[in-house]
């Protein structure tokens, strides 16, 4: 069997763990970030609005996709903002640079 260590090339690092090791992988990660924060925000949601024993099922539903989407959108615009920091500052050009030298 393979090494479960060596699979997918986005598989967290030992350092995903601390705070550094973590904004890192959502700065290369910002799709699944983002997917991640929406599926969890509906979960959460879902829990949330199953206390509220007088709604209706269905109001329940849509109330859990508002606050998911809401919370989305405000994921996108914190991406949108990092990315738009990266190639300000410039550190984006100079990582595609060197990902794409010659060797």
């Amino acid at each position: 069997m393979a090494d479960s260590a060596s699979g997918s090339a986005s598989a967290p690092s030992s350092d995903f763990y601390t705070a550094a090791g973590f904004r890192k992988w959502v700065v290369e990660n910002k799709i699944k970030a983002v997917g991640s924060l929406w599926a969890s925000a509906v979960g959460g949601s879902i829990l949330y609005n199953f206390r509220k024993p007088g709604e209706k099922m269905s109001v329940k539903i849509i109330h859990a996709r508002l606050h998911a989407q809401a919370l989305t959108l405000a994921a996108l615009l914190a991406a949108g903002a990092v990315e738009y920091y990266e190639l300000s500052s410039g550190a984006k050009v100079e990582k595609v640079a060197e990902q794409t030298k010659l060797h």
